[in-house]
C-alpha cells in the first residue's frame, strides 16, 4: 500500500491506463481511407488531440458541428470494435496493481478521450471502481493543453491541483498538468523523451514510482 499523504491522483487515459494509440492511429487510417483521405504524419498530429479537433484537421476545417460529431462517433465506434477482443492486452503494464495499492486514495481519470471510450475502457477492464471522478474534454470549455480538465478533476476530488499527482504520457497532457500547478509523473508508454516532469518511468511496474510517491509531502 502506498501511504496516504492527503493527496489525490489523476490519470490520463490513453497511454496511461490503456495503450490505445496504435489502434487509434489504425482506426483513423482505415476510416480516412474509406473517405479517400491519406494523412502522412497522422501519428504525430493525433497525439493528445480532442476528437472534434482531429476531425476538422483530417477531414475538413469548415465542417458543420453535426458532421464533425458524426465523423468522430463513427471513427470511435470503429476503434472500439477493433479494441474489444484485445482490451486486456492493451492495459498499461502495472496500472491495475498500482491502483490497488492506492487503497482508496482520491483518484480521477481526466482525458480528452470520448466519453464512450472512457466508459468502454474502465468498465471493460473492471477499473471504474478505482476512480471517484471521471472528467472528459466535453465537460470543460478548453481541452488539454489548457489546465481546465485537471482543475475540474481536482475540484471534484475536493482538493487543489497543488496536492495532486498527475500521470501523463504526452507533451500536451504534461503542459496541461503543469499549467494546473500539479506534480507530474511521466509514463513512457510510447516515448521516454518527456520533458518537464517530476518523475519519468517506463510504466507502473517501476519501483522508483512508489519510492518517489513515498517521499512527497502535501503542499501548503
Amino acid at each position: 500500500m502506498i501511504s496516504s499523504w492527503q493527496n489525490a491522483f489523476i490519470f490520463d487515459l490513453d497511454g496511461v491506463v490503456v495503450d490505445s494509440m496504435p489502434l487509434h492511429a489504425e482506426a483513423w487510417r482505415v476510416y480516412l481511407e474509406r473517405l479517400g483521405i491519406v494523412i502522412q504524419d497522422l501519428d504525430d498530429r493525433m497525439h493528445g488531440g480532442r476528437n472534434d479537433e482531429l476531425v476538422r484537421a483530417f477531414i475538413a476545417a469548415d465542417l458543420p458541428p453535426q458532421a464533425v460529431f458524426e465523423h468522430g462517433a463513427a471513427k470511435e465506434r470503429l476503434w472500439r470494435e477493433m479494441m474489444l477482443p484485445r482490451l486486456e492486452e492493451h492495459i498499461v503494464p502495472g496500472v491495475r496493481a498500482f491502483l490497488g495499492r492506492l487503497a482508496g486514495a482520491p483518484c480521477a481519470v481526466a482525458s480528452n478521450a470520448e466519453p464512450a471510450n472512457i466508459e468502454f475502457v474502465l468498465e471493460g477492464a473492471d477499473l471504474r471502481r478505482h476512480f471517484q471522478v471521471v472528467v472528459d474534454g466535453h465537460q470543460v470549455s478548453r481541452p488539454k493543453p489548457w489546465p481546465d480538465m485537471y482543475l475540474r478533476a481536482a475540484e471534484l476530488l475536493g482538493t487543489t491541483p497543488r496536492n495532486c499527482v498527475i500521470f501523463e504520457d504526452s507533451a500536451t497532457g504534461i503542459a496541461a498538468a503543469r499549467a494546473a500547478g500539479a506534480r507530474v509523473a511521466g509514463i513512457g508508454t510510447h516515448t521516454m523523451d518527456l520533458a518537464d516532469v517530476d518523475l519519468l518511468v517506463r510504466d507502473f511496474r517501476d519501483p522508483g514510482l512508489s519510492q518517489w510517491l513515498e517521499q512527497q509531502q502535501p503542499r501548503q
